[in-house]
């Protein structure tokens, strides 16, 4: 058995739908050609049943009639006159110690059962059964018995218990059954042929557009084209539809991811060839001045030292961001989540801004906030905020910060972004044109933008009035800490 379903699970799918389908119809035939075959025996049976009892109505004996009839008739039919049509009929009498007496014109001696002898000693005449027996040649017959009663006369006792036997034969309503069975077999083995026709048709038209889902698999699997997509209608809602629609946005999704990946590859290419370019310059001059024995005045020599020291700093912190987006695009798995209290981060975060700007002055209102996600990352998402705040800061100027309801908005009073360039701020690599001489990567924004969408939140810059920039993030949370964190 279990090799069989091993069998049948490997055939392709559109067979396993045809077998299931011709199966299916090959069970229902089966069982309405039996139903029938057994209704229409049924039907059959019950005319000769009929026939078979109006002959025994006409065959009714008076209980003095017996004893003649006993002693005149034969034990077995009369089958010497070679002229005598056939009648299908069998007549005879049986006692209830079984003997038999055939009557004229029976077509032969029917077999007594057990159930005739019954029926014959039993004086009420409304006893009768219907039962199938053989004649003294074998042939099939339908016998009807009925009891002949022993009504009152000068001695009851004298008649013995006696049935009348009606058979008919079977032949006819054999050979109908036969027939209606072979025709029966003849329209299940037609009806399971075109059933399976049927099936392995619909299998094939309904799955015609998994054919080509699986060739657009195939393809992209082969050339990894992820710009193929499959037509859909779009009023169609069927299970097939809705998983072609899937496929198309996974491979735009994919086509999306590698987009990204590539200008990520490009951009991070394009910000770590300048620190290495002017680091390479720098250690081929210390080299060569080595190789030349030729030394570098000494007040030339600590400034490239220093500079080679800032674009390993700058190169450090590129690649640190880069790490840190990278995590960031895998997502916030749920182990690493967990509530934290907003006001806390923020206050750690001030901190670091206070060493990093000690000559500005920063203000704080912060209320009690709790959100659920990745301690670190926050702390420096936030921190990246603080840095763009101190860094684009007059020196002496001012820094309001506040947290109230969720919403924490950091102000500071520098130069302000341009509206034509609000729009781009988030991007990776993306630095103003009047920022590209201050040391950064440009990934600080897109850092924080990734954090805090993670989070379920989210952030915006805009223009402050009367100068400077406005950043604000929304974070979803409570006052109170969650359970857990109690």
């Amino acid at each position: 058995m279990n090799k069989v379903l091993r069998q049948f699970r490997s055939l392709p799918i559109r067979s396993r739908l045809a077998l299931l389908v011709a199966a299916a119809v090959a069970f229902a035939v089966a069982a309405v050609s039996v139903t029938c075959w057994f209704i229409v025996q049924g039907k059959l049976y019950d005319e000769v049943d009929s026939r078979l009892a109006s002959v025994n109505g006409r065959m009714l004996l008076n209980p003095g009639q017996v004893p003649a009839v006993l002693a005149s008739c034969t034990q077995t039919a009369n089958d010497s006159d070679t002229n005598r049509r056939p009648s299908f009929l069998y007549l005879q009498l049986v006692t209830s110690e079984g003997k038999t007496c055939v009557l004229n014109d029976s077509e032969g001696v029917v077999k007594v059962t057990a159930t005739d002898k019954e029926v014959a000693a039993n004086p009420d005449a409304s006893v009768r059964t219907f039962h199938n027996s053989t004649d003294s040649k074998g042939n099939d017959v339908r016998v009807a018995a009925i009891a002949v009663p022993v009504g009152p006369g000068p001695n009851p006792q004298a008649y013995p218990d006696v049935a009348i036997m009606a058979a008919i034969s079977l032949e006819d309503t054999q050979n109908t059954l036969n027939d209606l069975a072979l025709i029966l077999l003849l329209v299940s083995g037609i009806g399971v042929l075109g059933a399976g026709a049927a099936g392995l048709w619909v299998a094939r038209a309904g799955l015609r557009p998994v054919d080509k889902l699986t060739d657009a698999v195939e393809h992209v699997a082969r050339t990894e084209d992820l710009s193929i997509r499959i037509p859909v209608e779009e009023d169609s809602e069927d299970e097939i539809a809705r998983l072609s629609r899937s496929f198309n946005s996974m491979t735009a999704s994919l086509a999306s991811s590698r987009e990204l990946q590539q200008q990520l590859i490009a951009d991070a290419g394009h910000e770590l060839r300048t620190p290495l370019t002017s680091l390479r310059t720098n250690i081929e001059l210390l080299t060569r001045s080595e190789e030349t024995g030729r030394p570098i005045p000494p007040a030339d020599r600590k400034a490239l030292l220093a500079s080679v020291t800032a674009q390993m700093t700058e190169l450090a912190s590129l690649i640190g961001d880069l790490q840190t987006l990278s995590r960031s695009d895998a997502g916030t798995p749920a182990d690493r989540a967990e509530a934290v209290d907003l006001q806390d981060t923020v206050e750690a975060a001030l901190r670091r801004a206070r060493l990093r700007g000690p000559e500005l002055t920063i203000t704080a209102d912060l209320q009690p906030w709790f959100v659920r996600a990745e301690p670190q990352a926050l702390e420096r998402a936030i921190v990246n905020i603080l840095d763009n705040a101190v860094k684009f800061s007059p020196e002496g100027g001012v820094i309001d910060i506040v947290l109230k309801g969720g919403e924490l908005t950091v102000r500071d009073h520098g130069p302000g972004i341009p509206s034509e360039e609000l729009p781009h701020v988030f991007d990776r690599f993306w630095r103003s044109p009047s920022a590209r001489a201050l040391p950064g990567s440009g990934l600080g924004l897109s850092i924080v933008a990734r954090t805090v969408q993670q989070a379920g939140g989210e952030i915006s810059l805009r223009p402050a009035q009367g100068g400077g920039t406005v950043a604000t993030v929304r974070l979803p949370g409570a006052a109170t800490p969650p359970p857990e964190a109690v």
